[in-house]
């Protein structure tokens, strides 16, 4: 099933983000993890790519294949370009179709210090556009409600988004942020510009200070009073972050549903208990 026939149906698509082993644990603790989110009954998964140095053979596919036979859910394979050559992307392409894989959420990727990037794609939009042409995919695309950190200005970003859309992305899934007067500022900006498909909203729960000071640095989310003296009030007690920032959450997450938002994409860190705990306190809000 192609993502985007979730969406424009008078209800908030629900969505979880998991993410491939590294170095630190196994890939049977991201199944475990993926069997225990599914029975929350997400409308679809997004399996990152390679976050964190991957092992090989526990790839973004091996994990969303599993999703897709196991958890009876679909999922999206994250995609990256800027160190792949077309022959590397056409080789993700024929292992996502010999998997069954139709849903792709295309991006760039990031820089990689000390390492040339490959030129065969530039932008996101490229890869959106080639990925289209090599089969019947449903293509995704990223934003970034606060403005991505190597875009020229914000309005720079957002004619850059629409290239994205113009090159075939279906639907879109928001950069992490705290502030949702970010969010609707930019959702405003994206239809003036001409922007019309659905739009995910991208809410990461605190669970420890290092994880968001890290994604904060990486992504560039701006931190509001209100959240940063959460931190500061809560950082040396982590059970007490914890469910601080579950609260927090969640009370972004009922803000976006009341103003209309298209989807709620949630951020899990392979985290069920946090998912469990959000999804329990608006689940009949969806």
């Amino acid at each position: 099933m192609k993502l985007s026939e979730l969406y424009g149906k008078n209800r908030v698509v629900f969505s979880l983000e998991v993410f491939p082993p590294n170095k630190s644990f196994s890939v049977d603790t991201v199944y475990a993890a993926c069997d225990k989110l599914a029975e929350l009954k997400p409308d679809y998964f997004s399996v990152t790519y390679g976050a964190g140095g991957s092992k090989p053979g526990s790839s973004t596919c091996d994990i969303a294949s599993y999703i897709m036979k196991n958890c009876g859910t679909e999922a999206m394979a994250h995609l990256t370009c800027i160190n792949n050559t077309a022959s590397d992307i056409d080789a993700a392409l024929e292992l996502f179709k010999a998997h069954g894989i139709e849903n792709i959420l295309a991006l760039r990727g990031d820089r990689i210090p000390d390492v040339q990037p490959k030129t065969d794609f530039i932008y996101a939009s490229d890869l959106t556009s080639y990925i289209i042409s090599k089969g019947d995919f449903d293509v995704a695309g990223a934003c970034y409600p606060e403005t991505h950190a190597e875009a020229e200005s914000s309005v720079a970003d957002i004619l850059n988004l629409k290239k994205k859309q113009d090159s075939g992305a279906s639907h879109l899934i928001s950069q992490l942020f705290f502030d949702n007067s970010c969010f609707y500022e930019f959702r405003e900006k994206a239809a003036i510009a001409g922007i019309n498909v659905p739009i995910s909203a991208g809410i990461m729960p605190v669970t420890n200070k290092r994880q968001i000071e890290r994604m904060v640095t990486v992504c560039g989310a701006s931190l509001p009073p209100k959240f940063a003296k959460m931190m500061q009030r809560y950082e040396s007690k982590p059970e007490a972050l914890r469910d601080a920032g579950i609260a927090y959450a969640t009370d972004q997450i009922v803000d976006l549903i009341s103003n209309d938002v298209d989807g709620i994409h949630l951020y899990t860190m392979n985290n069920p208990y946090v998912a469990f705990k959000i999804h329990d306190a608006i689940h009949k809000l969806l």
